[in-house]
């Protein structure tokens, strides 16, 4: 099953299935971003909306992408603001955003799906005003070499998404070569997650420029 196709088929159970990652993810978004204030904000890949909510408080300006068209709907009932805008989008190809618009990108458990970084980081660095941030909160590396995959069930079936294993220097050396620098790197464990590998690593990468 394709990536679109899945996250469509998932996103009726996404937010009532028991999944330690989308919670722990959740709890690494609101302690990296809840005491900051922005203009306009880019969701890349917002899925049900889990952390769009937060964002529409945060910023003036929310613009929340995503890939599918049934994780969006679910985002649109949960998440009704004067401001945010809800639209399709393939993170893949460039993105529908005009050059220095934004003052935060947030790119939440989604760059797993993505092959290339390198696009990523390019439109990031296009899309940010200078002095700009980027919030990346991804599955760690150190997971995905015990095979962990995005995953969820249909009945007695196990359906895995499509996943690449992207390293921890995949992320910074991707962000280097686009003009960004790190502010800030963290690794995260749930709570029953002891004596295991983090489950997830966050990075705020900044854009050259004016200090935010």
């Amino acid at each position: 099953m394709n990536i679109n196709n899945a996250y469509n088929e998932w996103s009726t159970t996404y937010d009532s299935d028991r999944n330690l990652t989308r919670d722990l993810d959740q709890v690494v978004t609101t302690e990296s971003l809840a005491n900051r204030r922005y203009n306009t904000i880019l969701e890349v890949g917002c899925g049900t909306g889990k952390n769009t909510l937060l964002l529409t408080r945060l910023g003036e300006r929310v613009c929340a992408l995503d890939l599918s068209v049934g994780m969006l709907e679910q985002a649109r009932r949960k998440t009704r603001s004067e401001r945010l805008v809800l639209a399709v989008a393939d993170l893949t190809k460039p993105w529908p955003c005009k050059t220095e618009s934004v003052d935060l990108i947030v790119c939440n458990l989604v760059l797993e799906h993505v092959r290339d970084l390198s696009l990523i980081f390019s439109e990031a660095q296009r899309t940010l005003v200078a002095g700009g941030q980027f919030f990346i909160s991804e599955l760690h590396p150190y997971r995905q070499y015990q095979g962990t995959k995005a995953n969820f069930q249909r009945g007695p079936e196990t359906i895995e998404i499509p996943a690449f294993v992207h390293h921890l220097s995949d992320f910074t050396k991707g962000a280097k070569e686009s003009g960004f620098s790190v502010h800030s790197f963290r690794e995260w464990w749930h709570e029953a997650d002891q004596n295991k590998p983090p489950r997830l690593v966050s990075f705020m990468f900044e854009k050259a420029g004016l200090t935010k």
